[in-house]
């Protein structure tokens, strides 16, 4: 039942967080048996890091326009998430 860590990596970020919800439902219902829910708790770990990996690519990618005294864009810089 449980993801090979491979597998998870090619995942794409919706896969992986649909994945993680339905882990997390799973987890929440208390129907699992307890090795199934260490095995379920497990896979929602890597699958956790494998969506955190994914938005910090994503966030260094994302610039921000920089706009000069006239009010036009003079360049981009990289985005500080503030």
């Amino acid at each position: 039942m449980s993801e090979q860590p491979e597998t998870i990596a090619q995942l794409s970020f919706e896969a992986a967080l649909k994945r993680l919800e339905e882990i997390v439902r799973t987890l929440e219902s208390g129907e699992a048996p307890l090795d199934e829910s260490i095995a379920l708790y497990e896979e929602g770990e890597r699958l956790k890091q494998q969506c955190e990996a994914r938005l910090k690519a994503a966030q260094a990618r994302i610039e921000k326009i920089q706009i000069g005294r006239d009010g036009q864009p003079t360049g981009t810089a990289p985005f500080d998430g503030e």
